[in-house]
């Protein structure tokens, strides 16, 4: 099934890619691997979820806010490629959760953004990953992901 396809069957749509809030650019291709820089979870300018994980977030909101991060990512790859069709697969995710001292389910967090992954594309959504817990994020973001991609020849 077209991944395209498949996340309108999962009932969610892609948000208009976020642009780069620095110098840099959202996406830099070289060969068949496209680099997705780091997402947060923003939709029409405003941050989802907000604060740590552990305070002023739970597991499983923080995993909602990693699933913002992957429907972001996938819109920035959209308007790299053209169309989600394009993926080959996923490659690599690594994930940074906002949280407090101590934490150490990030895994369970940024499966969100894996588990999107692999709903979208199947087993090609299936990729390496690290899932690490920071002390802070961009604007407050409860989570954050950069992801590698590989696209069709």
């Amino acid at each position: 099934m077209n991944p395209e396809a498949r996340l309108a069957e999962l009932g969610l749509t892609l948000p208009p890619p976020p642009a780069a809030a620095g110098s840099y650019v959202p996406t830099v291709r070289t060969g068949n691997l496209l680099y997705c820089a780091g997402t947060i979870c923003v939709l029409n300018g405003q941050i989802t979820h907000a604060g740590q994980v552990g305070k002023e977030q739970t597991i499983e909101t923080a995993y909602k806010a990693a699933e913002v991060c992957a429907l972001n990512t996938l819109a920035n790859i959209k308007a790299a490629a053209g169309s989600l069709d394009q993926v080959a697969r996923v490659v690599l995710v690594n994930g940074f959760v906002n949280a407090i001292d101590g934490f150490s389910d990030s895994p369970a967090v940024i499966n969100g953004a894996s588990d999107l992954f692999v709903k979208v594309f199947g087993d090609a959504g299936k990729h390496a990953r690290a899932a690490v817990a920071v002390n802070g994020l961009p604007r407050g973001s409860t989570t954050e992901i950069q992801v590698v991609v590989e696209l069709k020849a």
